[in-house]
């Protein structure tokens, strides 16, 4: 049996304080994630002890430390939210987690949710600084100093499935996907080529194929193996080469299609047919290819562009997808891939309302035709970062969806509602109600548990299936129980 689709995403966000004496964004970031204040909660730690980054799927452990366990700074650094997700300080980074999500629209209704709480976060932080000092947030991943932050996703997959099986599968997909998943970027970084302007912000920074790290020699296929869910059963597959994405249309393309052909993989349909001779050096390659008309080799010798790599991923698409798994959601990610990759062939600038590079691309070839401008002028470049900015009045990608310049799939209204109300169909229904009906009696909770204040210690209630804990499974308990009577029909259910 298929596992169930269960999607999730976790994105760094950019920050500076304006007119600030000294940038310390880790106090910036702290500063904003404690100004957001959704609950009126006591404070609710998050459970580490249910945290294992250092596990490789290829099995084995490497040496490192593990994330703080302290209360004090816990506390700090974390905000655990009635929608299911999680927003926290990630070094320097406020970052904002997705709920769990079965599908790729409610994915993307989740994810713009986190943009509207940095909003309000930054917001509310501001009273708290000097007059003439304001924060900035980007959703971009990079400082141009050199440093790139992430937008990771996470997929539910069968512990069954060989990790060489995922990785020989899925790496061709991953390097020609950005076409249409791409954010775009002025400039290059990290030694890389030099170039006025290339599709993907972090396909710079990729620099082997496979491996664990997410800071230094950042791979294509991350092994990090830490499933937040039961290890026997279940893989979360941790995507990190992905570019934050402000279109909701992109968004959509980039978890819904991954989501498919890790399916395909499941199916045994995807292996190494599609295999590159050098991914690495192909990925900075397809994003300096804005016509999307070179040739790659393959390891088979044949040469192919990334639209007809993606385009035969397409026809496994059609060709093996079950009727019962070509839900409503699942066919129009078909349709609109089809579209996309149909018009991008003919002219990829013809995807100006729907795909964040071109979006980008054609608003700075306006800027610079107007004032006669140069690549390299710094002008230019913060044009690239004010696409990114979450303040509404300023953000230009704001700007444009607000004047209805780019296509969307959502109303303000599913998003609004998504900042306080948890998906229905996944354990974050569980999770996002029982913070919201039961704050008193709750200790600390992680992604897949919930500790409560029981009348003689801790009671801790695991949540090892993502895709149990849902409306229609526990929503009448939940209704009718107390604390105490919900522990401990759960417990007597098993």
């Amino acid at each position: 049996m298929a596992v169930p689709t269960i999607i999730g995403t976790e994105t760094e966000f950019g920050i500076s304080v304006k007119n600030a004496r000294e940038q310390d964004l880790v106090a910036a970031s702290t500063l904003v994630v404690n100004a957001y204040n959704s609950r009126n909660l006591p404070t609710i730690l998050w459970d580490y002890a249910q945290e294992s980054p250092l596990m490789d799927a290829r099995g084995f452990t490497v040496d490192g430390e593990n994330p703080p366990s302290d209360d004090a700074n816990n506390s700090v650094i974390n905000d655990i939210l009635i929608n299911g997700g999680r927003y926290y300080v990630d070094h320097a980074h406020p970052e904002y987690c997705t709920p769990e999500c079965t599908n790729a629209r409610d994915l993307v209704k989740y994810e713009k949710a986190g943009e509207l709480i940095l909003e309000l976060s930054r917001l509310a932080a501001e009273q708290l600084l000097l007059d003439n000092q304001e924060i900035i947030i980007y959703k971009n991943n990079t400082d141009y100093k050199g440093h790139s932050y992430g937008s990771h996703e996470n997929y539910l997959m069968s512990r069954k499935i060989p990790f060489t099986d995922i990785v020989n599968g899925l790496t061709p997909f991953l390097v020609t996907r950005q076409i249409f998943t791409g954010s775009g970027k002025v400039g290059a970084e990290n030694g890389a080529e030099d170039t006025d302007f290339q599709i993907s912000q972090r396909a710079d920074f990729f620099e082997k194929e496979v491996g664990l790290s997410t800071m230094v020699e950042r791979p294509i296929i991350n092994t990090r193996d830490e499933p937040h869910a039961d290890s026997k059963l279940y893989r979360r597959l941790h995507v990190i080469v992905g570019d934050s994405n402000m279109s909701e249309f992109t968004i959509y393309l980039k978890v819904g299609i991954t989501s498919i052909i890790l399916q395909l993989i499941e199916k045994g349909v995807v292996g190494s047919q599609f295999a590159l001779q050098d991914p690495v050096a192909v990925i900075k390659s397809v994003s300096r290819d804005l016509d999307c008309r070179n040739k790659y080799s393959l390891k088979d010798d044949r040469n192919w562009t990334a639209i007809e790599i993606q385009q035969a991923y397409l026809e496994l698409a059609h060709k093996h997808l079950s009727p019962e798994e070509r839900t409503p959601v699942v066919e129009d990610l078909l349709d609109k891939w089809e579209y996309v990759l149909t018009n991008m062939k003919s002219d990829p600038m013809s995807m100006g309302q729907h795909i964040d590079w071109v979006i980008k691309k054609r608003l700075i070839d306006a800027y610079i035709d107007r004032h006669a401008f140069k690549w390299t002028d710094a002008r230019v470049r913060m044009l690239d970062l004010q696409y990114h900015d979450l303040r509404p009045e300023k953000g230009l990608y704001a700007r444009l969806l607000k004047n209805g310049h780019v296509e969307r799939l959502l109303s303000q209204e599913e998003v609004v509602h998504a900042i306080q109300h948890p998906p229905l169909d996944t354990r974050a229904y569980f999770r996002g109600t029982c913070l919201r009906k039961y704050p008193n009696s709750i200790h600390s909770v992680s992604w897949n548990s919930i500790v409560f204040n029981g009348p003689t210690g801790f009671d801790k209630i695991m949540m090892e299936r993502p895709h149990f804990g849902t409306q229609e499974i526990i929503g009448e308990l939940l209704n009718s129980c107390t604390v105490d009577e919900l522990v401990n029909q759960i417990r007597t259910d098993g």
